[in-house]
């Protein structure tokens, strides 16, 4: 296990909300982030945007990097 999540602040829409993710989701959402030149506010607004009502924020964030993943190894098949 990698210990509790980590609570960061956002900014989405001009409005400071906080996400708390496991430090291995944070990394990668960073990654992800980085690799599509964007920040994480603004990959955060695009994720939130996309999420519905259903999901939470985090739990949102959790299933982009996972599909992400899943993405890059189909890729690399």
């Amino acid at each position: 296990m990698t210990g509790r999540p980590i609570k960061h602040s956002l900014t989405i829409r001009g409005h400071r909300t906080s996400v708390s993710l496991e430090a291995p989701f944070w990394d990668e959402f960073r990654r992800i982030a980085e690799t599509e030149g964007k920040t994480l506010n603004a990959l955060a607004t695009e994720i939130d945007a996309r999420r519905g009502v259903e999901a939470g924020l985090a739990s949102a964030i959790r299933v982009h990097v996972l599909e992400h993943l899943r993405a890059r190894l189909d890729g690399l098949s």
